[in-house]
């Protein structure tokens, strides 16, 4: 089985059933029927090795089913390129000798490939992991899987403009949340519960249908293009 890193740094097994967090409780529930509005929505995050968006080094997962986090999953991804720099390492932890025995971007993403297609994805500044993703694909010259996406920072800049800043950290901090910061993992939790609670926030039935109450245009991929989230002016 393929390792990742744990809450405190160390190695662990690949999956994280779940999230041993103060205040996190209230967004957790065991896995129930697949009937929920929120069914194949899931919240994504990526960790790169370097400064080339090609350079996925895990990855953390978290899926929404009837407002609630039922499932979170990290990988360590083996980078093509084994280049790690300083500042990269510094900011995740994550070193070559981490990521050598992991399997590389293909064979991590497939395992989710029944998840993610038709998927609404999240991620909270979505214009830089969905573009570590497209990297990655083009890189190994594989087709873009077909999903719709939303940015989690772009959401929060519309509903909760009052904020000084709108980084996962601060809003983590808003939803009295405490996390290890670009753990793939805990990031991806953290845009989960944000997306849950702006879901809340403007009475939304699900986070898939805040779109349309906040003047934003869904990003999408699909086999032969790519569609940036964005949000109407004013």
């Amino acid at each position: 089985m393929a390792a990742s890193l744990d809450m405190r740094g160390e190695m662990s097994t690949v999956r994280r059933a779940e999230f041993a967090r103060p205040g996190a409780g209230r967004y957790f529930c065991s896995r129930g029927n697949d009937s929920g509005a929120d069914l194949k929505t899931i919240a994504i995050d990526f960790e790169t090795a370097n400064e080339q968006r090609g350079s996925a080094c895990s990855v953390g997962l978290a899926w929404i089913e009837e407002g609630r986090v039922t499932r979170v999953e990290e990988r360590l991804i083996r980078p093509r390129d084994m280049r790690f720099s300083g500042m990269n390492i510094a900011i995740h932890g994550i070193r070559p000798e981490h990521v050598e025995d992991a399997p590389e971007f293909p064979e991590v993403m497939d395992e989710f490939h029944e998840d993610i297609s038709g998927a609404t994805m999240i991620a909270h500044n979505a214009a830089f992991d969905f573009s570590v993703w497209r990297a990655c694909l083009d890189l190994y010259r594989q087709s873009y899987p077909e999903l719709t996406y939303l940015c989690s920072l772009k959401m929060a800049q519309r509903i909760w403009p009052h904020f000084l800043s709108h980084r996962l950290n601060l809003i983590a901090e808003h939803l009295g949340l405490r996390f290890v910061h670009h753990n793939a993992a805990e990031d991806a939790v953290v845009c989960a519960a944000a997306a849950i609670e702006m879901a809340k926030a403007v009475k939304a039935n699900a986070v898939h249908a805040i779109p349309a109450l906040i003047g934003m245009r869904p990003g999408r991929l699909t086999a032969r293009a790519y569609e940036p989230c964005t949000c109407r002016k004013g």
